[in-house]
């Protein structure tokens, strides 16, 4: 006789099932790896945003230290000439600040080459920067006088568009804007005081002028005197009326040499068919322009910063009218 037959109480899974739980495992595994990718990504995320803030900080506070360091070079510049009161293009402050590895600044300091806070590694980090001398340049605030256009100044003006090539009705627009924003008053409708050069497309000018004027004009706080010793050719045949251009170059030539120390000395060079007059011209300055640049790893950050110098009976010192983050010159 046959044994019995058997029931076993465990089966196999049919093969719908097990489709269904290879299926869930698969769906699992996706699921962890997406929850710990998007992790790994939020992770990263807080790392770099944490980065960039902490090299904006660096970068802010070592420009700052430099504005300082360039504020120190003009006040002690303006006590060492306390009894000439000039400034020219041989002095200190006007050489300009070729792109340095910071760490040489460090170097110098406490002979030391790297800060002993870790978190703050400039070693990678380049400063470069200049000053440049305000009074250089014609002083637009100088053209508006109690609400009128004054007609000295409206003259240097109008030879400066002059040799710029520049057209006349941009200059009358530029006349009509600073005036209509001097007497502003509570009307709405006019335009704003222009506190930079490239601000001036407020007031209705073209892009291509603003650009030819910057490096010769100027916007600051109080009518301003230019200074000879450091102005162009194009500002010193600008200001002063009469001059040709070849006398502007032997200006410029003669004070390449030795700079004047007075009026009297540029007048005497001029001769006596030319006048220059005390309150239009100058040999000494009070509002200097700072430009600091620093290239820190992939970040480049660039700021300019208007500076005035007090004389010394009025106290000597050096103060920022206003700081601006600009973008960086590229190259053409």
């Amino acid at each position: 006789m046959s044994a019995p037959h058997t029931t076993h109480p465990q089966r196999l899974a049919a093969p719908g099932q097990r489709g269904a739980a290879l299926l869930a495992a698969m769906l699992t595994v996706t699921l962890v790896a997406t929850l710990a990718a998007t992790a790994l990504w939020q992770q990263w995320r807080a790392v770099e945003i944490e980065t960039a803030e902490r090299a904006r900080m660096q970068s802010a506070w070592i420009l700052i230290g430099a504005l300082d360091w360039s504020r120190l070079i003009l006040r002690e510049d303006g006590r060492a000439n306390s009894s000439s009161s000039t400034d020219h293009l041989a002095e200190p402050w006007a050489v300009p600040l070729q792109e340095a590895r910071l760490s040489t600044f460090l170097a110098a300091d406490r002979n030391v080459s790297q800060a002993e806070d870790a978190s703050a590694d400039v070693t990678e980090a380049f400063l470069s920067g200049q000053i440049t001398d305000m009074q250089s340049r014609l002083n637009l605030t100088n053209l508006i006088v109690s609400g009128e256009v004054a007609l000295r100044p409206q003259r240097q003006m109008q030879r400066l568009f002059e040799r710029l090539n520049l057209p006349p009705q941009e200059l009358t627009l530029l006349l009509e804007g600073l005036r209509a924003a001097q007497a502003a008053g509570d009307n709405n409708n006019a335009p704003l005081m222009p506190r930079t050069v490239q601000q001036l497309g407020w007031l209705g000018l073209q892009a291509t002028t603003v650009a030819l004027l910057q490096p010769h004009v100027t916007i600051l706080p109080s009518a301003t005197s230019v200074n000879l010793n450091t102005a162009t050719p194009e500002v010193l045949w600008a200001s002063i009326e009469g001059l040709d251009e070849s006398s502007a170059q032997k200006l410029v030539q003669t004070r390449a040499s030795k700079h004047f120390r007075n009026i009297q000395d540029a007048q005497e060079l001029l001769g006596n068919n030319i006048r220059l007059r005390p309150e239009e011209h100058s040999v000494a300055s009070s509002y200097f322009e700072v430009l600091g640049r620093l290239r820190l790893g992939d970040i480049q950050v660039q700021e300019r910063s208007l500076v005035n110098r007090k004389a010394l009976n009025e106290g000597g010192q050096t103060t920022t009218v206003w700081r601006e983050r600009v973008a960086p010159a590229v190259s053409p």
